[in-house]
């Protein structure tokens, strides 16, 4: 679909001045550009604006750079990337049958392209620029549009003062929207798409993380299934395994016990070369035991802490400062040795290593905690 400058908010003319890229970087003030041989931090580079008589998002996607009171958002503006993730999303199924929240739609599309797959979308706005335009896409498609001021990423924010938009609660949102509870077994009540954020990725998948083992903020309504790009960068840290311990870290672990995670797609960012994965992240069925639950999910978390706190110490020595519990005992149980550090466990051990300290029937407390290492890695 080709979308004329004249018919756009004033801010998103600025992506018809650019030259080739695939991402847009807009914020909420005034638009600025660095001389053509600067370079921003994450290696994307920033072009002489061109005026385009006839741009067209198809042919010519754009990249911006600008100044802003909010963070930097990352829009899609490329509709070939775009209509490659509708069409990934969609899978086999004529059209999709789940309800799609988009985080940041911004020029609205992937949003084009999910419609035009026949999906039903609610569009999260953190900007009210794009509103009016996100608005008219909806037009004439009963109702399978609507549009929302909100921010996805700062959803159910700490604090007990009032939430101000584009902050916005959960319980609100799926209020408004409609939407009941599901049973964590039952199937996915509704999938997310989008980017996260270019500065907070690594915030972010803490803040989604603890409220899935929680199953508060979405995650009280069910296995939210997350289908979202993210840098390569972090991506590697968040799949790494003992395979490459340099990289493996207590996200790796906590993501890899809790999520089917998949690469859907790869895009690779010119000039520098950078990529971007696309990747599906869907919460297991079984995550949930007897012994791992969204009351015990905390203990779990710190244990995984503890261990990363000393990651070449052996794990022998990590189990004699976690738990009153025989360590020996407890490595015999688990089939690992005593010569065995923590980067040699792969993510599913260390389910398996809560799991037999916490069904232990040996001790009442089956714990030592230590509170110094609270907050220490959320970062």
């Amino acid at each position: 679909m080709w979308i004329p400058v004249a018919g756009l908010p004033p801010r998103l003319t600025l992506s018809s001045l650019v030259g080739a890229g695939r991402f847009c970087f807009l914020g909420a003030g005034a638009a600025t550009r660095k001389p053509l041989q600067a370079r921003n931090r994450r290696g994307l580079s920033d072009s002489a604006p061109q005026l385009c008589p006839d741009p067209d998002f198809r042919k010519s996607p754009s990249r911006v750079k600008s100044k802003s009171t909010l963070d930097f958002s990352r829009y899609i503006t490329s509709r070939r990337l775009a209509e490659t993730m509708a069409q990934l999303v969609r899978g086999k199924e004529k059209k999709p049958s789940h309800l799609f929240l988009e985080c940041n739609p911004g020029p609205g599309i992937l949003t084009q392209a999910l419609l035009e797959v026949g999906a039903k979308v609610v569009a999260l706005e953190s900007d009210k620029t794009f509103l009016p335009h996100l608005e008219s896409l909806g037009k004439n498609l009963d109702g399978k549009l609507r549009v929302i001021y909100c921010d996805f990423f700062r959803m159910d924010p700490k604090g007990t003062g009032a939430i101000k938009p584009p902050a916005m609660a959960s319980q609100d949102l799926f209020q408004t929207l409609g939407l009941e509870v599901v049973p964590w077994k039952a199937g996915i009540p509704l999938k997310v798409i989008g980017a996260l954020p270019i500065r907070s990725e690594r915030k972010i998948l803490w803040k989604l993380i603890h409220n899935l083992y929680s199953c508060t903020s979405i995650y009280k309504y069910g296995r939210i299934e997350l289908n979202v790009l993210i840098y390569e960068k972090e991506f590697q840290k968040l799949m790494a395994d003992p395979g490459n311990p340099d990289l493996y870290q207590v996200l790796s672990v906590l993501w890899q016990v809790a999520c089917d995670i998949k690469v859907l797609h790869k895009e690779l960012l010119e000039p520098s070369q950078e990529k971007l994965y696309f990747i599906q992240i869907t919460p297991y069925r079984n995550l949930f035991t007897d012994n791992l639950t969204p009351m015990s999910y905390q203990v779990f978390i710190h244990m995984v802490k503890h261990c990363f706190g000393k990651r070449k110490c052996r794990l022998i020595d990590h189990l004699r400062s976690l738990t009153p519990l025989d360590a020996k005992d407890i490595l015999r149980q688990i089939g690992k040795k005593k010569e065995d550090k923590v980067t040699n466990l792969y993510p599913q051990d260390f389910k398996q290593l809560f799991e037999t300290i916490q069904s232990s029937k040996d001790y009442a407390y089956k714990w030592l905690y230590d509170d110094r290492l609270e907050g220490r890695y959320n970062d």
